[in-house]
């Protein structure tokens, strides 16, 4: 009976894990890292990302809020050997299960401000970083929907890169200059410099192809990045340069942006512009604007909608929208109707 139950617990483990996959991002993802990633790449992805997030830099933003406990969570989890091993085979909600079950750690409870501070070492400071030989940046210009823009998305994108395979033989590496003195005469002595090397196990370059899925930000501008950091060209013996998505706005159909406004036409027939009209267009998310009017409207007039506008990035508030009508005029008239037309304006 308890081996049924023990069962029954890692198929609901598994389940779950597969759930949670589909439903929402990974701590993976949540760091901009490979599932592969080494130790390393996940301490510097989280260095990175909770310094940009960071509450300090972001006073009043809950959305940046969010992302930076986010980070830390991410990072508490898969910075623990024992913890990453289990949310890799299990999930969160296998996670969950050992933490409730007694397990060591935990990944959830930790104050998000105390992980912060350990992990540069007290007070946000920053030691200086080692300095180490990168490979390229690669830098893809990506459009993405308005209507994700709007909503926030993600689009997936085919990437191709250079992998560092093992390769037969050896190779030298780490190598640096070693100073010497050697004694030339009775007291004298002259600085000499030779360059020594490792023996490493050889490697090659190898090309291979995957997706990357790249998260849309609610009100992202023009030229923002979305950066997977370690993800760009390999470096042998050193670190892989970054891949960073620059977003451009793809063309509407509809809809023009201008920063935080957004700008559209609407055509109405000569009648409605000197009587008025009572219609709605379609914005962005689905939802029907009321732009209605019992007044005279003008040729090419532009009223503004407060509020109706692209949402700012990291913020509640919203830019405005710029409706500019179109009267489209009759091609010709009638005698009877220039008559009576000129009976009721004449």
């Amino acid at each position: 009976m308890a081996l049924g139950r023990a069962k029954l617990l890692f198929i609901l483990c598994v389940l779950s894990y597969a759930l949670a996959a589909i439903a929402g991002k990974s701590y993976y993802d949540t760091l901009q890292v490979p599932r592969s990633a080494s130790d390393e790449q996940i301490k510097r992805a989280y260095r990175k990302l909770a310094l940009k997030y960071h509450p300090d830099k972001n006073p009043g933003n809950e959305e940046a809020n969010k992302r930076f406990a986010e980070i830390n969570n991410a990072y508490e989890v898969l910075s623990d050997s024992q913890k990453r091993d289990i949310y890799d085979k299990y999930g969160e909600e296998g996670l969950k299960q050992h933490m409730a079950s007694g397990g060591r750690g935990g990944g959830m409870g930790m104050n998000i401000n105390d992980i912060f501070r350990d992990f540069f070492s007290g007070g946000g400071e920053m030691e200086e970083e080692e300095t180490i030989v990168k490979g390229d940046d690669v830098i893809v210009e990506l459009e993405a929907t308005l209507e994700d823009l709007y909503m926030g998305g993600s689009l997936k994108v085919w990437r191709e890169k250079n992998i560092i395979k093992p390769a037969p033989g050896k190779r030298r590496c780490n190598c640096r200059n070693q100073v010497y003195h050697r004694q030339i005469g009775p007291g004298m002595f002259q600085q000499m410099t030779e360059q020594v090397c490792d023996q490493c196990p050889n490697v090659k370059y190898e090309r291979e192809g995957y997706f990357v899925t790249v998260d849309i930000e609610k009100g992202m501008q023009d030229g923002q990045e979305v950066i997977f950091y370690e993800d760009g060209e390999p470096k042998i013996d050193g670190e892989a340069g970054d891949l960073k998505f620059r977003i451009r706005t793809a063309p509407h159909d509809r809809f023009r942006r201008e920063g935080n406004d957004l700008h559209t036409s609407v055509t109405i027939r000569l009648v409605q512009a000197l009587v008025g009209f009572e219609k709605t267009i379609k914005h962005l998310d689905g939802h029907l604007l009321d732009i209605s009017t019992k007044g005279i409207t003008k040729p090419t007039e532009v009223r503004k909608f407060k509020g109706e506008g692209m949402p700012l990035h990291f913020s509640t508030k919203k830019g405005d929208l710029y409706v500019t009508f179109e009267v489209l005029f009759p091609t010709s008239l009638t005698e009877d109707q220039k008559t009576k037309i000129k009976e009721i304006l004449g």
